[in-house]
């Protein structure tokens, strides 16, 4: 159908980001494909040290999955999409096709060796997440490309995850997101992965937090220098949301929450997390 349609055509999921800016009339396709009707396109599976998510999975199914569960920041995402109606009718596939800045999964996959599986008439190819998503609203999908498959590696032992945003309500897009997944050795931060949503045109991975971070002991004054460079990574705008320099010091302060999260996590303590609103 994309053959025969051509560039007016837009696939439609979940419909969550796709509708909503059809609404705004940033986005005006002459002809919507459903993808609800191809089955087998919605899983959860572990296999061979990896998790694999169809595409048209939606966050309700990640939320309510023990497998998925295993990688704690997995739920984290998972359960503080939007509200129940969204998580109900939003799918993982969608959400990284439509690379929508404001989204969750991309921020949270980029902390973990993610994998995207594409099919098109050439045949199969598998992208890896930062080459994938290349600006806002932009992939590396052709037009007569699928997303198939979400392909997530299992952290290895001693690993912890976190995923904490901050939003004025429920169903409203973060104001700030910090997502982070660190292996620690002891007291020492073995690796660590630090990614930052809402605070640029796609996720941003804080590089010089994870370098303050790594192969130090996880204390006060590390996590301040983490959560410092975190702040000068993030390249907001100004928007009803808040100022840039608030939007700067907000999403460093969710670094450093989620970080002793993760950090607690992967020393093995059961830590809930949850969305900041206000």
């Amino acid at each position: 159908m994309l053959l025969q349609l051509g560039e007016d055509a837009k696939l439609l999921a979940g419909g969550q980001s796709l509708i909503p800016l059809m609404k705004l009339r940033f986005a005006n396709p002459q002809h919507l494909v459903d993808l609800n009707f191809i089955s087998e396109t919605s899983y959860i599976k572990e296999d061979k040290g990896a998790l694999r998510f169809g595409a048209l999975t939606r966050h309700a199914e990640i939320e309510a999955s023990q497998i998925a569960a295993k990688i704690p920041i997995l739920h984290d995402c998972a359960t503080g999409i939007a509200d129940v109606q969204v998580r109900n009718r939003g799918t993982i596939g969608g959400s990284l096709a439509e690379a929508d800045p404001s989204g969750d999964w991309a921020t949270v996959l980029m902390t973990l060796e993610t994998e995207v599986r594409a099919l098109g008439p050439n045949g199969e190819r598998i992208i890896v997440l930062p080459e994938f998503i290349k600006d806002a609203y932009t992939t590396a999908l052709a037009h007569d490309e699928l997303l198939t498959e979400v392909l997530v590696k299992t952290p290895p032992k001693g690993s912890g995850g976190a995923y904490i945003a901050f939003k004025r309500s429920a169903p409203v897009y973060p104001t700030a997101s910090a997502a982070v997944q660190i292996t620690m050795d002891g007291d020492i931060c073995k690796d660590v992965a630090i990614s930052l949503g809402c605070v640029g045109l796609t996720a941003i991975k804080a590089k010089a937090a994870e370098d303050a971070l790594r192969g130090q002991p996880a204390n006060d004054k590390v996590l301040h220098l983490a959560m410092e460079a975190a702040s000068s990574a993030a390249d907001p705008q100004s928007d009803m949301r808040g100022s840039a320099e608030y939007k700067r010091t907000l999403v460093g302060a969710l670094v450093k929450r989620a970080t002793n999260c993760a950090i607690r996590r992967a020393k093995g303590e059961h830590v809930e997390v949850s969305h900041i609103y206000a």
